[in-house]
């Protein structure tokens, strides 16, 4: 914790740098990522202080829509796009996710009642080669799940008819640093 506390005090100490944040944001991206700390949105793209509007959830879920009973993570998704403006969203899976892996394997989640019941939001579960710790292909099904799910969103989904907004799903590989995304064309995940 130290090297953090550490970072922080000293990372106020350059005002001019970060002077026109205070004058409003306008990202170009919605983000959507796994909490996962190996995960760093800013980091793979190289994103600058206001350049993406992030949304990071266990699994990189989105909740099915629901607006008599809305969820932080569809409000965030709203916000994005309805009042930011953002015109493209991309939802990152990563390499040896634990919540895709523990769906590809079904693991027993009684221990965690709260993240079992969030990854019961991930439907329909992943499929995949149980054996493989990257759980390359059941996060990959997961990813093109949730742009599916995304879809089901009225106000995305008149936008996506309208050409207003672009879904990307891409997959990001913690132990290379690679960066796949798929191609509509060939149902199939490439290099960048």
């Amino acid at each position: 914790m130290q090297p953090l506390i550490d970072n922080a005090r000293t990372f106020g100490q350059r005002p001019e740098e970060f002077a026109k944040l205070a004058e409003g944001q306008s990202p170009q991206v919605l983000f959507i990522t796994c909490s996962d700390s190996r995960v760093v949105p800013a980091l793979i793209t190289g994103a600058r202080p206001g350049e993406l509007f992030e949304l990071r959830t266990a699994g990189n879920i989105v909740p099915p829509y629901a607006s008599e009973h809305p969820t932080s993570e569809a409000a965030t998704i709203e916000y994005a796009v309805e009042v930011l403006g953002v015109r493209d969203i991309v939802v990152c899976g990563h390499s040896h996710c634990g919540a895709v892996g523990a769906l590809v394997r079904g693991d027993d989640l009684t221990a965690v009642p709260a993240v079992r019941d969030w990854l019961a939001h991930a439907t329909p579960r992943p499929s995949g080669a149980v054996e493989d710790p990257a759980v390359a292909e059941g996060v990959q099904s997961h990813v093109l799940s949730q742009l599916l799910r995304l879809r089901s969103y009225p106000y995305l989904d008149k936008k996506l008819k309208d050409r207003q907004l672009s879904l990307h799903a891409w997959y990001y590989e913690v132990h290379t640093g690679a960066v796949l995304a798929h191609d509509p064309q060939t149902d199939a995940f490439a290099a960048l």
